[in-house]
Parts: structure tokens; C-alpha cells; sequence
């Protein structure tokens, strides 16, 4: 026996308004409002006729959307010229195509047809209700009893509106362009920063090529941003966490005092301290000065710590355990903090040191809740822009490679955009990146208890 929510589901359904609105629905179809007028939802027709019009405008208008949908299959070919005006004896530029205008505004225009059909159905189905509500005797709600549910039952729906247009323009938009650059040969190579055409998959076959170059730095990149990840990620848990057990402990005191010390690097912009730390490790920084003059090093050996590969690498994993580590104590404290002292006393009494303890009450408690968390830092050091290119700008760098030693995915993508301008390889490296993040978060997620059963845990 179907449930009373499924029948009005059904009721309400774009198939169920076209197969039984009859004629009028049918009309709304094309003139779109025209049910809820005829039900007596004046402002709403027309709110809903406005939408159909301003967007048949916008497509129909010269220079419009379709003018910039139908460029998308060639990305323009008018090239800029110079012509002759004989009244002033002068040469003017008449301006030609710009592919990335054109792939822009095209890819706009396709969402603002999406959006649209959203709104049409949403307008095939609102006339649709009001006629059935019509029908049946029943109050046909208007523009003040609509304004009034949206503080009520739908009030989801006002929460969710400008969060839901801002992730379509400042997210969704974007991310369908710069996706659809790595089918484009968009780059500075062979002059196609104006010009550019549509490729296919060859941007993606140069990627993963092992033979090539290109393929040759993208495996090398990546195996080392998933060690840095990894590493960054785990010791900054285990050590902040052993940090955090440690100040917990009953027999410490002054634990605030402990816990100020150790957050002062988060009270320092990140930048600034990492910009200083650099200054401080070069061959001619303060750190090799103080060395040289203690005769501890050669005077004109410096320590290598960003001319070489390894210890620059060495480098950049201490000083994030150093900015990252005060964070996951407060992490951890909080959660410290919850777990039932019972359980800990029940333990001693069962004869449990603190090794058991640990590994049988804390650890799995820890787990449970900060498994997110541990996810969300993995993500977020994969991306983590500043402490890379901040502290070794990604160097060392190979004589003929763009991209260097320490270099992140994230790096070499800002590096192959913003000083290379290959955006072709950059958005194929955005692409990568995207997928495997967000395919491995979400995996991973979906396996840990903390999301499986929230309650579970006692």
C-alpha cells in the first residue's frame, strides 16, 4: 500500500502534469506561468512568464547565447587585423575572435539553459498543483501564503537558495570551464593564447605518457605529493596526539601554559613564518652563518637545506610538523577531554597499563571521532599550496623540467599556469587531482565507522 507522501509525489510529477493538466498545462508548457494565472497565482505566472522571456532575450538577443553556443564547436578563427582608414590615414585593428571569451560565455549560456529547464519544469508542475487544488475546492495558495511558507515548511528552500546560486557561479561554473580547457591546445606554446582549438584526449595522452617528459615529471610529482601527504598527515597526528597525552596527563601541571607555548606559531600569520624560515635557511642565511662560525661546517660548504632534493624535502615535511602540529593538539584535547574517565578507571583496575590503555580506549576513541578530520587533513595537504612554494618555491629545479624537486600537484599547476601559461596541461592536472581526491575522500569516508554508525561507539 503506497505511503500518502509517494501519491503526492507522484501526483506532482512533471509526467503525471503532462499526461493529466490537460490543455491549459499543455499550453504552460510553451507560455510558461500560464497555469498559475488561469488558477488565480497571478504574481507567480507572471514571475515565471518573466523568467521565460528575459532567457529567450538572452539566447535570441544578437550577440547572445546561441551566438556563443553555436561558436563553441570552432572557438572563432577571425584573427585580428589591421585596416586602412582612408578619411583619417591612419591604420585601424578590428578586433577578431577570443576562443577563451568564446568557450566562457558558451559554457554559460549551456548552464543558464539548464537552469532554465529547471525553472520550466518547476513551472510545468507549480501550475499543475494549483489546478488540482482548484479542482478540488481547496484554498490555491498566493504570493503572500508562498512568501509566509518560506519562514515555514520551506524554509530549507530560503536557507539554501544563495548558498546553492553562489556554488553555481563561484564553483560549479568555473570548474566546467577549466575542465573543459584540457580539451583546448590553450597554451603558450605554438602561440595559442588568443586562437585555440579543440584537441580531444591529446593533452591527457601527453600527461600519462611515461616516455614523454611531461609524463616523466607528472609520475615523479606524484609519487612525491602522496609521500608528502602521507607523511605530513600521520605525524602530525601521532606526534600532536602524543603531545596532547602528554599535557593531559593528571600529574602535569600548568597544562594551559603548555598548551600557549605550543599554540604561539598559530597566533603568526603562516606566510610570515614561513617567508622568515626560508630567509634563515639559505646558503647564505643565518643558520649556515651561526654554523660557519661555530666551526661546525666548512666556511664554503653550506648545508644544503634547498639546493638539495632530499633535504629540502626533509625540510619542508619538519617545518609543516612544526606549523601543523598546535592544531592537532587542540584537536586532540577536545577529544581527550570526552572520553568517560570510568573507562580508564575501570581499566587500571583490570590491571591495564597505560600502553592498554592507550591502545584500547584512546586510540579507538580518537578514531572513531577524528577519522574525518584525518581525511579533510590528507585532502588539504595534498592541495597545501603555502608551505610548499612559501618555503622552497618547489625547488630544487632540473635543468629542462618545469617543475621542481618539492614541487606539489598543486604548485606545478599554479607554475604551468601562471608562469608557463600551458593551461591546457594545468587543467588536466586540475582534473587528475579533483578525481582522485575526491573518489579516494569519499571511499575512505564511507568505510570508517564515524560515518557507518554515528552512535555506535560507547
Amino acid at each position: 500500500m503506497s505511503s500518502p507522501l509517494a501519491k503526492k509525489t507522484q501526483s506532482d510529477s512533471l509526467a503525471s502534469a503532462l499526461k493529466n493538466g490537460g490543455p491549459v498545462i499543455w499550453l504552460s508548457c510553451l507560455v510558461m506561468g500560464l497555469g498559475n494565472i488561469v488558477c488565480g497565482q497571478l504574481v507567480k505566472g507572471i514571475l515565471f512568464f518573466a523568467i521565460e522571456a528575459a532567457t529567450f532575450y538572452f539566447l535570441l538577443s544578437p550577440g547572445g547565447g546561441l551566438y556563443w553556443i553555436s561558436m563553441l564547436p570552432s572557438l572563432g578563427w577571425r584573427e585580428q587585423q589591421k585596416v586602412w582608414n582612408e578619411e583619417k590615414f591612419i591604420y585601424e585593428y578590428v578586433a577578431g575572435d577570443q576562443s577563451q571569451l568564446i568557450l566562457l560565455y558558451g559554457i554559460a549560456s549551456l548552464c543558464i539553459i539548464a537552469v532554465f529547464i529547471l525553472v520550466w519544469q518547476a513551472s510545468v508542475r507549480s501550475g499543475y498543483q494549483a489546478m488540482c487544488l482548484k479542482k478540488s475546492g481547496s484554498h490555491v495558495p498566493g504570493i503572500v501564503d508562498d512568501i509566509k511558507s518560506l519562514f515555514d515548511v520551506n524554509i530549507h528552500k530560503l536557507l539554501m537558495a544563495l548558498p546553492t546560486v553562489c556554488l553555481a557561479i563561484f564553483t560549479i561554473l568555473p570548474l566546467i570551464y577549466m575542465m573543459s580547457m584540457a580539451f583546448t591546445n590553450y597554451s603558450k606554446e605554438g602561440d595559442h593564447l588568443v586562437l585555440f582549438d579543440w584537441v580531444g584526449l591529446s593533452n591527457f595522452f601527453a600527461i600519462f605518457d611515461s616516455g614523454s617528459v611531461i609524463g616523466k615529471q607528472f609520475g615523479s610529482v606524484l609519487t612525491w605529493t602522496l609521500v608528502w601527504a602521507f607523511f605530513a598527515t600521520f605525524l602530525n597526528f601521532f606526534l600532536g596526539t602524543f603531545m596532547a597525552i602528554i599535557i593531559n596527563r593528571p600529574t602535569i601541571r600548568l597544562k594551559g601554559l603548555w598548551r600557549g607555548c605550543l599554540s604561539m606559531t598559530i597566533a603568526v600569520p603562516q606566510f610570515v613564518s614561513l617567508l622568515v624560515i626560508r630567509s634563515m635557511l639559505q646558503p647564505n642565511g643565518i643558520v649556515n652563518r651561526m654554523l660557519m662560525n661555530a666551526s661546525l661546517i666548512p666556511a664554503d660548504v653550506p648545508l644544503p637545506f634547498l639546493t638539495n632534493a632530499t633535504w629540502a624535502r626533509i625540510l619542508v615535511i619538519v617545518v609543516n610538523l612544526w606549523v601543523g602540529i598546535p592544531y592537532t593538539i587542540m584537536q586532540v584535547t577536545g577529544v581527550l577531554q570526552n572520553i568517560p574517565a570510568e573507562q580508564y578507571e575501570s581499566a587500571r583496575i583490570d590491571g591495564a597499563g597505560v600502553v592498554k590503555q592507550f591502545r584500547h580506549i584512546t586510540l579507538p576513541y580518537m578514531l572513531f571521532v577524528l577519522t574525518p578530520y584525518l581525511i579533510t587533513q590528507f585532502t588539504g595537504n595534498i592541495n597545501n599550496f603555502n608551505v610548499i612554494y612559501l618555503l622552497t618555491r618547489g625547488e630544487p629545479l632540473s635543468v629542462g623540467n618545469s617543475a621542481g624537486e618539492t614541487d606539489l600537484l598543486v604548485t606545478w599547476l599554479y607554475k604551468l599556469s601562471v608562469d608557463q601559461q600551458k593551461y591546457n596541461l594545468a587543467a588536466v592536472i586540475g582534473i587528475f587531482t579533483f578525481i582522485v581526491l575526491a573518489v579516494v575522500s569519499l571511499i575512505t569516508y564511507r568505510s570508517t565507522g564515524s560515518y557507518k554508525d554515528e552512535e555506535g561507539f560507547r
